[in-house]
């Protein structure tokens, strides 16, 4: 096992790993920029490192100052936790040759999956089953496109190969819009990812969104622990997580766990991945793989019974599973809330100093957070500053579970999104069970025209 590891991210989830470390008797060194020199996880860390000013470009992504931290330090390994860095096959492979373990898959198996079109080869070599869409990247040629997209049928959805985060994507209804659309995604794919490459998709009209989480190690070794319903989203971001997902195809779903597991022993996977369907009409579509742990893991870790991130890091250590599949018997039922430091309902950033914390707790209730009363929320970052997770006997408990922990927490000094959390708790649509991914924008659009109309 590794004496030392370097957290190369910020927030809970660095926090989150510097606490599965100390559970396994390793000592942490935390980077940070300027802005978060008070930060906890920094406070609780062995060792801590400056790694340059608020701006993510001069700090969390300079990969330089971050290998040098791990140098100076004498860290074994570095954990690139999710966001930044985590998906960076160019720092993965200098971590590497630098002489220290990255916790995560290899820079190859990165690329591999990080790139949309090669992933879904993979996939299709596993029998995972694809979206249908244009074999590979779409070609130059505009009447190859139109054909393609004729026989895919309209309305069709061109991605950038290398997008990510709801990014780099257009919907396309008619084909006098073809042209054009691919014309602009490949543009802004080029500026966004370096990378021009786009491809299609059939869009699926009204589809859930449904992930599976798996464990590998370096001995062709894989499991998946369960699935995720990640459908209640805002522009491609997930608000609201559960495991397992309510009311889905479980046969079809169980043959898709093992082909993704397959999939992982064939491409040589190691560590914490998840694979991203859509789901519409009974049937599962494959999307993309995140080669990183998740946001919204908990719910996963309370269900299967099992520490995704210290899994990561012994595997990263070299060791060998120590469990099978059938070993693997999801209980309960886990809901997950990103609380964010936002407008509940204009979504506009709300940093500041926080007066009051005061989290939620009782029977079932988790919370993951690097948030203290007196800390100030940086402008310069993603929004979140936790997670509140509730954990029940049965979808129904942790619902009741959740809205009681909402009732209770308390964030003064800025706005948070808890109201949004606490109305989507008591929705008709959502307490049934099954949203797809369009409900919440669809619901907030009719909430902004009865607005208008008042």
């Amino acid at each position: 096992m590794f004496e030392k590891v370097l957290i190369a991210n910020r927030g809970e989830i660095a926090l989150r790993v510097l606490r599965a470390c100390r559970e396994l008797g390793i000592k942490t060194v935390a980077v940070h920029s300027e802005v978060d020199a008070e930060a906890k996880y920094v406070k609780l860390a062995d060792e801590s490192v400056c790694i340059g000013p608020a701006a993510s470009n001069l700090s969390y992504l300079n990969i330089p100052a971050i290998i040098s931290a791990a140098e100076v330090t004498d860290a074994e390994a570095i954990h690139p936790g999710y966001g930044f860095l985590s998906e960076n096959a160019d720092f993965a492979e200098r971590v590497e040759k630098s002489g220290f373990v990255f916790i995560g898959p290899k820079p190859e198996t990165i690329r591999l999956m990080g790139d949309k079109v090669s992933a879904k080869e993979a996939m299709k070599a596993a029998a995972v089953p694809c979206v249908p869409g244009s074999e590979g990247a779409l070609p130059e040629d505009p009447k190859e496109v139109v054909k393609i997209a004729r026989d895919i049928g309209y309305p069709v959805i061109i991605k950038a190969a290398g997008g990510g985060g709801g990014r780099g994507m257009r919907v396309v209804h008619t084909e006098a819009a073809l042209s054009n659309a691919v014309n602009m995604t490949r543009a802004e794919a080029q500026a966004a990812f370096g990378n021009p490459v786009v491809y299609m998709e059939k869009f699926l009209e009204n589809p859930r969104h449904i992930e599976i989480q798996i464990l590998a190690d370096n001995f062709k070794n894989a499991v998946w622990l369960g699935e995720r319903d990640c459908s209640m989203q805002r522009r491609h971001q997930k608000v609201i997580e559960e495991a397992p997902a309510p009311d889905v195809n479980r046969r079809a779903l169980a043959r898709i766990g093992e082909r993704c597991a397959e999939a992982c022993r064939r491409i040589g996977y190691r560590g914490a991945g998840t694979f991203e369907f859509l789901y519409e009409n009974n049937e599962y579509f494959f999307i993309e793989m995140n080669t990183r742990v998740q946001v919204e893991h908990p719910v996963t870790e309370l269900t299967a019974g099992i520490d995704i991130v210290q899994a990561q890091v012994r595997i990263a250590a070299g060791e060998k599973l120590w469990f099978r599949q059938r070993d693997i018997e999801p209980k309960g039922h886990a809901i997950e809330c990103r609380i964010n430091a936002e407008d509940p309902f204009k979504f506009t950033p709300s940093p500041g100093k926080i007066s009051n914390w005061h989290p939620p707790g009782g029977p079932g209730i988790r919370v993951d957070s690097h948030v203290y009363s007196g800390y100030t929320v940086p402008p310069n970052y993603d929004s979140m500053i936790g997670k509140v997770i509730a954990y029940g006997d049965s979808r129904e408990q942790a619902i009741r579970r959740m809205r009681i922990a909402l009732s209770e927490m308390m964030v003064d000094g800025i706005k948070t999104n808890i109201p949004l959390h606490q109305e989507l708790m008591l929705d008709e649509r959502f307490v049934k069970g099954g949203c797809s991914i369009h409900y919440l924008e669809e619901k907030l659009a009719a909430r902004a025209e009865a607005a208008k109309g008042q």
